[in-house]
């Protein structure tokens, strides 16, 4: 391999990352006018944002131990195509119905990219200082293609119709067909044992039903089938746990969680996407709908913290070179929650962008280095289970930070109000007024109400997420700094093909 072939290959294998991330962001802004053609029902429209999450998160840890067994490049190429196909079916799905396959399909291709690049990285560069500055490159691919999601949607919805967010991967992914099995090397577990099939049935029967719950609770409140769902997706855990125990080829290796720098990274970045998304779910309504913006104007006011996210990535590899990574984590993770105490205390425009780039900041560095020591930490035979696990933490902690920090704010505004959203509240009182029924005057107090109590939710919601990122920031400073001896341990050379 030539001396410059390494950052070839990541240059390809971050093109899959910065799709994914766009991917995740984009549907929002695109939603009004998808919804103006299609015209789902409530149920439907719902299900088009959630497919693509659930089926995301539901394969995650089986793609990733099959990347391990057949060929992490050759999943990537699967899953690449399958990606490409599905953006095809949404840009031009006729109904709601033939979206929401779309969507679960772009959720199956997903479920095959993030793990197989991030594993990928620990082939490609073997050397540790090497391996940090490409994991912190690809931390910032991720970070920027979220910033980039609402913007590069609405250039898009200005010229084009809403099929065109889906349509713009189908170039990506072309290249990223043509020049993967070029310049990225293929590694997979020399020695995987059997694929056991009802490990994999069960990591879904726990997953989807917990993802499910999750995303319920935020959007419905604490329900019933909400309930079930979370009993399910526990039993079918502990099933899946125990049995993993007992196999001698599990389809996960439990053992990863015994060392400490692998669980506690897991775990922090968990809760820093937690925090990271719960605010991403409140502000671009509070820039809309309290500031009155318009949703290009709100996604350019947030794009200051995403490209420090950027920059956060980048620069804690480097910072990494020169300070321990314990306290990086925590210093990143803290001030991450100064951000949060900024957005509860001050508020406006100055309070909310300023608090976002520290949080986008502190949240892209800690995430940077805590994903340097789960690859260090895992064996290179089983660096695609390692890496599924860590993008399943993402996927759990966004559902978890969308599910408590959004209901605490939900119940802070129905409290106050009696409404459920500030948006439905707007609305309505724009009807009302209309129909004669209330002034203009008594409409306008209406909603002056609803965006106060819409803002002292954000609030709530912005000071718990404070208090987790806080708490968070002391514990990874304590228990990885305790934990640096696991990272001195020999590492397997990959099984290159």
């Amino acid at each position: 391999m030539s001396r410059r072939s390494p950052w070839v290959a990541l240059a390809v294998l971050v093109m899959p990352v910065l799709l994914i991330s766009i991917d995740m962001t984009v549907l929002g802004t695109a939603l009004p006018a998808l919804a103006e053609d299609l015209q789902p029902g409530a149920a439907a429209q719902l299900w088009i944002v959630d497919a693509y999450s659930f089926v995301l998160a539901g394969l995650l840890v089986t793609m990733g131990t099959l990347g391990d067994r057949i060929g992490r490049r050759r999943l990537l190429m699967w899953g690449a195509a399958a990606f490409g196909v599905a953006s095809v079916l949404a840009a031009f799905a006729p109904t709601a119905g033939a979206l929401i396959v779309a969507r679960a399909l772009l959720g199956l291709g997903g479920a095959t990219l993030m793990p197989s690049t991030f594993s990928l990285i620990k082939t490609a560069f073997p050397e540790p200082r090497r391996r940090a500055t490409a994991v912190a490159v690809w931390s910032a691919a991720f970070s920027g293609g979220a910033a980039a999601g609402p913007v590069v949607a609405g250039v898009l919805l200005e010229h084009l119709w809403w099929g065109s967010v889906f349509l713009v991967n189908v170039p990506v992914i072309a290249v990223l067909l043509v020049l993967g099995p070029l310049v990225v090397p293929e590694s997979r577990d020399p020695h995987p044992g059997p694929f056991d099939l009802l490990s994999a049935v069960l990591s879904l029967g726990a997953m989807l039903p917990l993802v499910y719950a999750f995303k319920t609770v935020a959007t419905e409140g604490a329900t019933v089938g909400a309930g079930l769902a979370a009993v399910l997706g526990v039993a079918a855990g502990t099933v899946f746990v125990r049995r993993q125990r007992r196999l001698a080829h599990p389809l996960l290796d439990l053992g990863l969680f015994a060392r400490r720098s692998f669980s506690v990274s897991v775990s922090v970045n968990l809760l820093g996407v937690f925090a990271l998304v719960g605010l991403l779910l409140l502000l671009p309504q509070y820039l809309q709908l309290v500031l009155g913006m318009g949703p290009l104007e709100a996604a350019l006011w947030m794009l200051p913290g995403s490209v420090a996210g950027v920059a956060g990535a980048l620069g804690g590899a480097r910072l990494a070179r020169r300070l321990r990574a314990p306290g990086l984590i925590g210093t990143g993770l803290a001030a991450a929650a100064a951000g949060l105490v900024l957005v509860a205390a001050l508020g406006g425009l100055a309070g909310v962008v300023v608090g976002f780039v520290l949080l986008g900041t502190g949240v892209a560095l800690s995430e940077a280095l805590t994903n340097d020591l789960i690859l260090a930490a895992a064996p290179a035979d089983r660096a695609g289970a390692a890496s599924a696990i860590s993008e399943t933490g993402y996927e759990l902690g966004g559902a978890l930070g969308t599910a408590v920090l959004g209901s605490v704010a939900a119940a802070v505004f129905t409290g106050r109000t009696g409404e459920e959203t500030l948006g439905g509240t707007v609305v309505r009182a724009g009807e009302l007024v209309r129909a004669g029924e209330l002034t203009t005057d008594a409409g306008a107090t209406l909603v002056a109400g609803a965006r106060e109590a819409f803002v002292v939710g954000l609030q709530g919601a912005a000071a718990l997420g404070a208090i987790v990122l806080a708490l968070t920031a002391f514990g990874a400073w304590r228990l990885l700094g305790r934990a640096d001896t696991d990272l001195t341990a020999p590492e397997r050379e990959p099984a290159a093909v």
